[in-house]
Formats: C-alpha cells, sequence, structure tokens
C-alpha cells in the first residue's frame, strides 16, 4: 500500500459520477484517499469529509479535481495550503487561474484523467 495520500475533491456517493469511479479505482489499486465533498456519506469505506469546513489534512500527495471551474474559486487557496505535491485538473475543471497559483507554490499541475492515469501505470 502506498503512502501517497489522493484527495478526492467533490468526492460523491452517486456511482455514475467520475469521482465516484476515481475512488473505486484507488481503492482496488490500494492508494489512500480521502474524499472531501458537500455533500455527506460513505465511499469504499471512507466518510466523505465536508469540504466547507476546510478540514486540517496532513501528507496529501495528490489532490485530484473533480469541482468544475466555476465551483473552484473559493476553495483555491485552501486546497494549496495542503501542500501537496501535484493537483490533477480531470477533464472539465481546467482552471488557469488556479494553475498560477498551485505553480507559484511549487506543486505540479497536470490536466489529466486521473482514471486514465490510474489504469495506464501513469499514476
Amino acid at each position: 500500500m502506498s503512502d501517497k495520500i489522493t484527495l478526492i475533491v467533490g468526492a460523491t456517493t452517486n456511482p455514475s459520477r467520475y469521482a465516484y469511479f476515481a475512488a473505486n479505482r484507488l481503492s482496488k489499486a490500494g492508494i489512500p484517499f480521502v474524499p472531501i465533498g458537500i455533500k455527506s456519506g460513505v465511499v469504499f469505506g471512507e466518510d466523505i469529509l465536508d469540504l466547507r469546513s476546510k478540514p486540517k489534512l496532513e501528507k496529501i500527495h495528490t489532490i485530484t479535481m473533480y469541482v468544475g471551474t466555476a465551483n473552484q474559486e473559493e476553495w483555491i487557496d485552501y486546497l494549496i495550503s495542503l501542500k501537496p505535491e501535484r493537483i490533477i485538473f480531470n477533464p472539465g475543471t481546467e482552471n488557469p487561474i488556479f494553475y498560477r497559483k498551485a505553480k507559484a507554490e511549487g506543486i505540479a499541475v497536470l490536466e489529466a484523467c486521473t482514471l486514465v492515469m490510474l489504469s495506464s501505470n501513469q499514476y
């Protein structure tokens, strides 16, 4: 099991959403993850944390974004404050303003698909 924790931003219990698929794939791959969103629930054994409370989290390696660009602004500074090594902007979450702020803090930025990265051993 990896010690590289992934934060799933926009986590959901809705099995038709990509954030749910990502949680499933991370779980099956043995990659620890923390789901965070605005709706409560449990996904693959992990409680979905309330994004609005901006919980203190440590040792987040990767943030994978499943929140659309229009709904990201209020979370940008919080997510950068977690000091991840990288942020993956999945299709539909691309945000040049967020990229610039993250890169200025030394965080790697990827426009990619977490599901593709996992299935092709690029994660």
